[in-house]
């Protein structure tokens, strides 16, 4: 069969999407394009935004519109948040919620185009294991990611995920270090750790662990590619992790921390577990004892409550701060939750005003950070598609794309690149002299497709 696949929202989704992928490859299954003629098309949905749930709809959409004949298949967050909105799309014949998924490939196999859609969506509430999806080894990308956590036990009061994804549940430590293993034997460079809510890993496991002991685990471990850790919230960020950040090579030098906003009246009432003053002594303590990290994170404009004092706060403090680069969503009102309900909305001009404002003042910081390495050599994961004007792409560990020229043979290897300009885009350079670069093992392929969001409502 001829499966295509989309993926909508954060990196959790597409290391789940790419498992699936992987399953369905293992089974003897034709992997395309989302934009060509497929005889099943997966559409793995996020719903942390209304316009999270428009592009799921979107997507769905177009599946049908390119081939009627084939079978369209829902599955994700917004599945699981909304099941009847999501059968009564046109043309879609199955949706599945989050505990369903894992297990896609055996309801496509009972599935059958009969004008209307079948919903199989369980109860995420009170689960306690983490689905097995095995490690996603995946051909179509150059870096892998690895789901080790999954749901989240706070309750922000903006956000769904709870109520899509559940409580937290962890991975074994013991099973993620033989997943990285497996990672690095097939070639993979770069292991992202991933997560609804990554700081708890651990706590949920008998006897508990921490994020911080597993990354040690994995430190010591004799071969490994280099691993990121995807977005931690501020508090969870311990010292011992921070020593290793600094101490360790196969960790890269580079954090995501949701910030949400630098206004202290509004943490509150978004009910994040930081203040905007720990904010700010964590991204110091950070870039005081990591040299070179690059600190990035999320921001909400637009939160009910958001006066132009508060908006203004938030632009002080990340002004003050060496960041690398911050998303600016505006947000979005979500069903279910208690801010949903408060009467302060901000009008949506002002959402985007401010927005406008905001991604200004970040992308002068993001500028000003690049800055920093002209002339430095990094060590880069050579990414596997293509460049502006034919040059390969690389990303090194603190987050810095370089393009520059090489053979393509080194995609989904590494390479050392000396910085040689800064652009509005990244950076670019060449390969340092006498420098070939390591070509990959075991990987190859192109980029799958993917959704990228410019609103949230999630740490």
């Amino acid at each position: 069969m001829r499966i295509a696949f989309a993926t909508v929202g954060c990196r959790l989704n597409q290391f789940e999407t790419d498992a699936l992928r992987g399953k369905a490859q293992a089974e003897g299954h034709a992997i395309v394009p989302f934009d060509a003629a497929a005889e099943l098309y997966v559409i793995n949905t996020c719903t942390i935004t209304a316009e999270a749930d428009a592009d799921s709809r979107r997507l769905a959409r177009q599946a049908v519109r390119r081939n009627p004949s084939a079978l369209v298949a829902v599955t994700g967050c917004y599945a699981q948040a909304a099941p009847g909105a999501v059968a009564a799309i046109p043309g879609v014949d199955l949706v599945l919620g989050n505990g369903e998924k894992p297990k896609l490939l055996g309801y496509v196999q009972e599935a059958r185009k009969n004008g209307g859609a079948q919903v199989f969506v369980g109860v995420v509430g009170g689960r306690r294991q983490i689905d097995d999806y095995g490690p996603g080894i995946d051909s179509d990308r150059t870096r892998a990611f690895l789901k080790v956590q999954d749901g989240c036990n706070y309750h922000c009061s903006f956000c769904i995920v709870p109520d899509v994804r559940g409580g937290n549940r962890s991975q074994p430590p013991d099973r993620i270090l033989e997943q990285i293993r497996r990672l690095h034997g097939a070639g993979f460079p770069e292991v992202v750790l991933t997560g609804i809510h990554l700081g708890t890993y651990g706590r949920d496991l008998t006897p508990p662990t921490s994020l911080s002991e597993l990354c040690r685990r994995i430190a010591a471990l004799d071969e490994a590619p280099r691993l990121r850790l995807s977005s931690l919230d501020p508090h969870e960020v311990k010292p011992d992790l921070i020593r290793l950040l600094a101490e360790s090579p196969r960790f890269c030098r580079h954090l995501h921390l949701p910030l949400q906003s630098g206004d202290e009246q509004l943490l509150r009432r978004m009910r994040r577990g930081h203040t905007a003053t720990q904010f700010r002594d964590l991204v110091e303590r950070l870039v005081a004892e990591v040299p070179g990290i690059a600190v990035s994170g999320d921001v909400i404009v637009g939160f009910p409550g958001e006066d132009d004092q508060a908006f203004q706060e938030t632009c002080d403090l990340l002004e003050a701060l060496p960041m690398a680069g911050m998303h600016v969503f505006s947000y979005s009102r979500r069903p279910g939750t208690d801010a949903a309900g408060y009467a302060d909305q901000v009008p949506r001009h002002v959402k985007a005003e401010r927005s406008r404002v905001l991604r200004s003042l970040v992308a002068r910081k993001g500028q000003a950070f690049r800055r920093r390495f002209l002339g430095e050599a990094l060590e880069v994961v050579v990414l596997d598609r293509d460049g502006p004007d034919g040059l390969l792409e690389g990303l090194s560990d603190n987050y810095l794309r370089v393009w520059f020229a090489g053979n393509p043979a080194l995609r989904g290897g590494l390479a050392r690149v000396r910085v040689e300009q800064v652009t509005g885009r990244g950076l670019l350079g060449s390969l340092r002299d006498g420098e070939a670069g390591r070509p990959p093992a075991n990987v190859a392929g192109g980029e799958p497709a993917f959704v990228a969001l410019d609103t949230i409502g999630v740490a």
